[in-house]
C-alpha cells in the first residue's frame, strides 16, 4: 500500500489532468492499519525493513507511514479521503496532510500505537497537533483510544460526516466541484503555503526521523511483541519494558530541556533595576 499511494501521488504531479485525488476504501473499513509482521515466522512491513537496523542511528530505516505523509504534503494537487469505516493506526495518520476528510457514520478513528508498545508513525506528532490542537493530540496519541465520525467532526481531524450510502457519492460531488472551480496552479501553491506557514518540510522530516528511530527501538523490545500478542489473545497487555532502564540512548538529546531562572534573578526582572 505505501508504494502504491506514494506512486499515485508522485505521478499525478505530472499530469495536469488529474486535478484532485479522491482515496477511499474497500468494503467495511477504510484502513485496518499496517500489519507490523511481528508475529510471523518472517518478517513483513516495517518489521522486515529492521533487518539492517544496528542499534545506530545511521542505521534506523525510514518509518513507512511517514514516507506516505511527507508525499502527500508535497503533493501539488489536492487530497480527498472518504473514510467509510475503520481508520486505525497508519489508515489515521495517511489522513492528515489530506486536503478534505469525508467520513462515514460508521467510521471510527484509532491512533492505536501506545496499547501496541511502540510510538506514533507517519509524522503524526508534527501533523496532528496543527489539525485538533495539542490538547486533542495528547488525548488521542497517548491514550490510544477509538475515536467516532462525530467527535473527529468536533474536533477538526474530518471536514464532513455522511451517511454509509451517500459517502462515495458526496466524495465524488465535491472533488468535481474543487477541480471545476479553482486554479489548478494557485491551488499547489496554496497547499504550499499553509504547510510552509505550519512549520514545514523542516519540522515533518525532524517528527518522521524521531519516529523512525523511536519505533525501531521498540519494535525489537518486548512492549511491541506483548502489544501485538495481547491484542491476538483478546487480553490486557502486560507490558515488560521501563521507563527507568529501557528508554533509547538517543532520548537525552530529544528530551525537553528546561532552564530554570534563578529566583533572586527571577525576582530582580520583576521589580527592575533598582539605584
Amino acid at each position: 500500500m505505501r508504494d502504491e499511494i506514494i506512486d499515485v501521488i508522485s505521478s499525478a504531479q505530472s499530469d495536469d489532468d488529474t486535478r484532485v485525488i479522491l482515496v477511499t476504501g474497500q468494503g467495511k473499513a477504510f484502513c485496518a492499519g499496517a500489519d507490523l509482521g511481528l508475529s510471523d515466522p518472517e518478517p513483513r512491513g516495517f518489521a522486515d525493513a529492521l533487518g539492517g537496523y544496528d542499534g545506530t542511528e545511521l542505521s534506523v530505516p525510514a518509518d513507512h507511514a511517514g514516507m506516505v505523509t511527507l508525499q502527500a504534503m508535497r503533493s501539488t494537487k489536492p487530497l480527498v479521503a472518504a473514510v467509510n469505516g475503520a481508520a486505525v493506526g497508519v489508515g489515521c495518520t495517511m489522513l492528515l496532510p489530506f486536503d478534505f476528510v469525508l467520513a462515514s457514520e460508521a467510521a471510527r478513528f484509532q491512533f492505536v500505537f501506545t496499547r501496541l508498545g511502540i510510538v506514533p508513525e507517519g509524522c503524526s506528532t508534527f501533523f496532528l497537533p496543527r489539525l485538533v490542537g495539542m490538547r486533542t493530540a495528547l488525548d488521542w496519541l497517548v491514550s490510544g483510544r477509538s475515536v467516532d465520525a462525530a467527535e473527529a467532526l468536533q474536533k477538526g481531524l474530518v471536514n464532513r460526516v455522511c451517511t454509509p450510502d451517500s459517502l462515495l457519492s458526496e466524495a465524488t460531488a465535491f472533488a468535481a466541484n474543487l477541480a471545476g472551480t479553482t486554479s489548478p496552479v494557485a491551488v499547489a501553491l496554496t497547499r504550499q503555503m499553509l504547510w510552509a506557514t505550519a512549520g514545514g518540510a523542516a519540522d515533518a522530516r525532524e517528527a518522521h526521523h524521531i519516529e523512525s528511530k523511536n519505533l525501531c527501538h521498540l519494535m525489537l523490545r518486548g512492549d511491541a511483541g506483548e502489544g501485538v500478542s495481547s491484542l491476538l489473545a483478546k487480553r490486557p497487555p502486560a507490558f515488560p519494558m521501563r521507563v527507568s532502564a529501557d528508554m533509547p540512548p538517543w532520548h537525552e538529546h530529544t528530551a525537553l530541556s528546561i532552564e530554570h531562572v534563578p529566583r533572586v534573578e527571577a525576582d530582580q526582572r520583576r521589580v527592575g533595576p533598582t539605584g
